[in-house]
């Protein structure tokens, strides 16, 4: 070998042991690729050094670096046997290479370095020399592959170890997810990462999560996410390579890590042991975090069930343990509208429990009562839907998520309970499963609540009429002239009902009082009170209500009786009107409207009559 190609070999392997700086670290393994190039070219004069690497996997040789900056990525499937020549110094041109002049294929299958440049400039290094540059080169690639190898996985593992302490220190979800993107983001700065999660995670704002979804975009994640594996992407047009790696677990995969890796058309092979080992550990650390917070979630939910049952069962009235309850609903689930509705033994009537929300007073909501009712009857279960839509209704506030809950004692359906939503998919399974224990252990309550009040109210109730006693009625009107600042009390009369009694009988009679009482109840609010106050004799008081507003309903009443009676019967009434600016009292209330009365049956009957504090009558 001449002395001038001795100095060639001597100067390449010096400037070798300058690249492998390790005391500096400069063991960046693309780094070292391009100043090995540079290097080549330096030496031979070649205009162009270009690196190409074996794909064991696909057996095709891919640009990995060139002297030439941005130089567009190409693949060539090269011919085996020009590969494996006993000779490693190839000078005429090879197909996929017809741009190169020099090809020097490297040995233990590491590919080879293509150099651009004067054929002539090239012949003036002989085979042997440039046989001994090719195993030099290859001697270095090896080396500086297993030192990097070596040295970043000693990075990887002790990164690895860190983050595993730091997963298994920290019961919170949310945490989790983020340090798997700050330290993938520490590890591979050029890398893209996204978490492709299920719909029912949390989504923070400052991590790069998306939603997992079946599409033909993302079929290589869903076969990740379904099989556990993890899955390649290879896009020779956009020069990138993407591994999707499942967050799995013992129980199972709770994710998928999506890694973009660009500039590159197959996935570095030596990095995807480390992302899948992070991956895992991911995966055992949200699974450890997921059931920590559904052990909480769990214990919190026996909490409000065991709050509630115990605040149920405190012989709380209806109306306050409706709103209770209400309140417990909307509170803990998020909801909008919550509603507790009865069903009546005729199977058509419903009534809203009071302590519901406003809504269910409304005529809006009756389309959802019907159609929840008529489900639930159906299907005889509750009811959780996400995106809910009244066909042919015209609604203006549409409501999506519902959840019904069937009320049953005894296997008898007495109602259900309705919460709702305008968002869809607002609520969770595990919300619907709350629901549906809570509604379980409270609708003993509700009935408990019903039964005594019916009780009381039997206890202060004509038993004929349904109206109040006389006794309740005096209660009332001294409360209500202790507490409010006016009131009318009037005093009704069936006019000539022992001709009903002679002509119809006794039953025909009781008949004619029971539907004066139920045209008295229809045309009274909830906070007024009739009464039966003996025989056919009836009285209303009307707390809060003017003298003016109290002869509208008076004359309504006596106008209804005689058009909605069968047979028909007339009514006479006597009003009499107190407040608090004057000096009143119940027995003078009454003698007026007593008198009142008296003067409408002496006066023509079927009438209605005042009787002020001036003895003025109308």
């Amino acid at each position: 070998m001449e002395q001038l190609e001795q100095k060639l070999i001597m100067k390449l392997k010096s400037h070798f042991l300058d690249i492998m700086d390790i005391e500096n670290g400069l063991l960046h393994f693309d780094e070292i690729l391009k100043s090995m190039l540079h290097l080549i070219k330096e030496l031979t004069g070649a205009a162009d050094a270009t690196f190409f690497s074996m794909n064991e996997w696909n057996k095709q040789l891919l640009m990995e670096a060139s002297t030439i900056i941005d130089k567009k990525p190409s693949v060539i499937p090269p011919s085996l046997s020009d590969l494996n020549r006993p000779k490693t110094v190839i000078r005429q041109v090879l197909p996929g290479f017809e741009e190169y002049n020099l090809i020097l294929l490297l040995k233990m299958n590491q590919g080879c370095i293509a150099l651009k440049g004067d054929k002539e400039a090239f012949s003036q290094f002989s085979d042997e020399v440039l046989e001994i540059i090719s195993e030099e080169c290859t001697r270095f690639l090896h080396t500086a592959r297993y030192f990097v190898k070596t040295i970043l996985e000693e990075k990887r593992y002790k990164q690895l170890y860190r983050v595993t302490e730091k997963f298994h220190s920290s019961m919170n979800m949310d945490d989790v997810l983020g340090e798997i993107i700050y330290t993938l983001q520490e590890m591979y700065p050029t890398f893209t990462y996204y978490l492709l999660l299920s719909h029912d995670n949390n989504k923070l704002e400052d991590l790069p999560i998306k939603d997992l979804e079946y599409d033909s975009e993302n079929i290589a994640a869903m076969q990740a996410y379904v099989t556990g594996v993890p899955q390649f992407e290879d896009s020779l047009q956009e020069k990138r390579s993407v591994l999707y790696a499942p967050l799995k677990g013992k129980q199972g995969v709770y994710g998928v890590l999506q890694v973009i890796a660009p500039n590159t058309i197959i996935f570095p092979t030596n990095e995807v042991e480390f992302i899948t080992l992070l991956a895992n550990t991911a995966g055992t650390a949200l699974e450890n975090a997921q059931l920590y917070q559904q052990s909480k979630r769990l214990i919190k939910d026996l909490q409000l069930i065991n709050e509630t049952s115990h605040r149920l069962n405190s012989n709380l009235r209806l109306t306050e343990t409706m709103a209770y309850i209400t309140e417990q609903i909307i509170q803990s689930f998020n909801a909008e509208e919550v509603g507790f509705i009865l069903f009546s033994k005729n199977d058509k009537e419903v009534k809203v429990l009071q302590g519901s929300t406003e809504f269910f007073q409304q005529t809006e909501a009756r389309p959802y009562i019907d159609f929840i009712k008529g489900k639930v009857e159906f299907d005889e279960e509750a009811l959780f839907i996400g995106d809910f839509n009244l066909e042919g209704e015209d609604i203006s506030a549409c409501y999506k998520s519902i959840m019904a809950v069937p009320m049953t004692q005894s296997g008898v359906l007495k109602g259900i309970a309705l919460v709702m939503h305008h968002s869809s998919y607002h609520f969770s399974f595990e919300t619907f499963k709350l629901l549906q224990s809570l509604v379980h252990h409270s609708t003993l309550a509700f009935t408990n609540s019903i039964l005594r009040e019916e009780l009381e109210k039997m206890v202060v109730t004509d038993h004929l009429t349904k109206l109040y006693s006389r006794s309740y009625l005096d209660d009332k009107i001294h409360q209500s002239m202790n507490e409010d600042h006016e009131g009318t009390f009037m005093m009704i009369d069936i006019d000539n009902f022992k001709l009903i009694n002679d002509t119809f009988g006794h039953q025909v009679g009781d008949d004619v009082i029971i539907q004066v009482a139920d045209l008295i109840n229809a045309n009274i609010r909830g906070s007024d009170i009739g009464a039966r106050w003996g025989g056919e004799e009836l009285a209303i008081y009307l707390p809060g209500v003017s003298l003016t507003a109290g002869l509208v309903i008076a004359e309504r009443l006596v106008k209804r009786v005689s058009e909605r009676t069968e047979p028909q019967v007339t009514i006479s009434c006597g009003v009499s009107h107190w407040n608090r600016g004057r000096h009143d009292s119940y027995p003078t209330l009454f003698k007026r409207a007593d008198k009142a009365l008296y003067i409408a049956k002496q006066s023509g009957k079927n009438k209605v009559v005042v009787q002020e504090h001036e003895e003025r009558s109308k």
